[in-house]
């Protein structure tokens, strides 16, 4: 078994390996093992709070964990699991914070049996949703009277769409409590498009809410597809039914863009957003979990 090594930061070519391994995991597995955070760690050299965990054996990457403050994953590539390689990611994540949550993308039995053997609970569950062409053809878009619906505009729209969503994902320990780094740091991917960026505002221009899509290329699993990527409506403009036509809004955008199928995440136990994407034709297509210290 490879010795797990802790860094600060990890060099190119060691990044390079964690995405092979992540790419070959997808492979086995169905499901990234990573989520866009994580990965965006791996960029621009040593970050507040994170830590790299890599373990190696015939000259590669055969194993990965990132500890974001509390928030963790870990993963190991296909050809070397079953011997321990995971056991040993979690015990140094698990010896590192007294308090830890450990992200488990899919939902899959052996992720359930390490979490299981070391004393590590079913704190969350996170569904992705799909919309698939079986669902129909959408409904029509009806925007209020006296609301717009526009492309964000970057340099002009950061410190209101930060407003609104702070305010919408105040509960949210990944969503809410955004800087304007973090918005930047989006815009700088190659996937951002503020076209697919909607921004519902009212006749002064006052922000009311915000529909952000994302373009997923195709990968080795899986075609092109769409993503409500985050939405969110302000408090103060709940019960105005924003949050169904900006949902509406943004998928009219992606089948614009010939996409038919979109996904979205959303928590299990949010019941009225599920229930408001389910009558919009997305079913739950799998799970993610997270388990907690």
């Amino acid at each position: 078994m490879s010795a797990v090594r802790v860094l600060s930061e990890i060099d190119p070519a060691t990044t390079a390996g964690v995405r092979a391994l992540a790419e070959a995991a997808e492979r086995a597995d169905g499901r990234e093992p990573f989520s866009e955070q994580f990965l965006l760690n791996l960029r621009g050299g040593p970050r507040e709070g994170v830590t790299h965990l890599v373990a190696r054996a015939d000259g590669t990457v055969a194993g990965y964990a990132q500890l974001d403050g509390t928030s963790a994953e870990l993963a190991v590539h296909p050809d070397h699991r079953r011997r321990g390689l995971g056991a040993a990611l979690l015990a140094e994540l698990t010896g590192r914070a007294a308090k830890i949550d450990v992200w488990a993308h899919g939902d899959l039995p052996a992720a359930a049996a390490l979490a299981q053997s070391h004393d590590l609970e079913r704190a969350r569950v996170l569904w992705q949703m799909r919309r698939t062409p079986g669902a129909g053809p959408l409904p029509a878009l009806t925007v209020p009277a006296g609301v717009t619906i526009r492309p964000f505009v970057v340099g002009e729209d950061e410190s209101e769409f930060l407003r609104v969503n702070n305010a919408a994902f105040d509960w949210h320990p990944e969503q809410g409590g955004w800087a304007v780094d973090q918005v930047r740091e989006r815009e700088a991917e190659d996937w951002f498009d503020p076209e697919g960026f909607l921004l519902a505002v009212d006749a002064d221009g006052t922000l009311l809410g915000y529909h952000w899509t994302k373009v997923h290329p195709p990968t080795a699993t899986e075609p092109s597809l769409g993503e409500v990527y985050v939405l969110g409506v302000d408090p103060a403009a709940h019960g105005r039914g924003l949050g169904r036509v900006l949902t509406l809004a943004g998928l009219h955008h992606l089948a614009g863009r010939g996409l038919d199928t979109v996904l979205l995440y959303v928590e299990a136990d949010n019941a009225p957003a599920v229930r408001v994407y389910e009558k919009l034709g997305f079913a739950v297509h799998t799970s993610d979990v997270m388990y907690s210290s």
